[in-house]
Formats: C-alpha cells, structure tokens, sequence
C-alpha cells in the first residue's frame, strides 16, 4: 500500500509541475481572467432565473 502512496505522489508533483509551467504565462492576465469567469457566472445564473421564470409563466414546472 505504501508503494502505491508514493507513486500516487510521484505523479500528483509531475502533475503540479506540468500545471505549474503552464499556468505561468497567464499571470499577468489573472485579474482580467478573474472578471470574465465572474461575468459568465453571473449571465449564467441570469439566463437560469430567467428560464424558472418563462417556465412558471407558462406553467410546463
């Protein structure tokens, strides 16, 4: 079992690695980033309350 542990951690740090060198180019861009993902959350719950609310209205739920 312990065998099994430490391979399990061997790939979860190449897998950190890996992210890691990835995601660095994109640092300068995180607080923009942050805003767009926050954006689209937010139109995703407005098209969701607007959906519940057409659906109501015409009574299909």
């Amino acid at each position: 079992m312990a065998t099994v542990g430490v391979a399990g951690v061997e790939v979860a740090q190449s897998v950190l690695a890996e992210t890691q060198t990835a995601i660095l180019p994109l640092v300068p861009y995180l607080d923009t980033l942050r805003w767009v993902f926050i954006a689209v959350a937010l139109g995703g719950i407005a098209v969701t309350i607007y959906a519940r609310l057409d659906d109501w209205r015409r009574g299909r739920r």
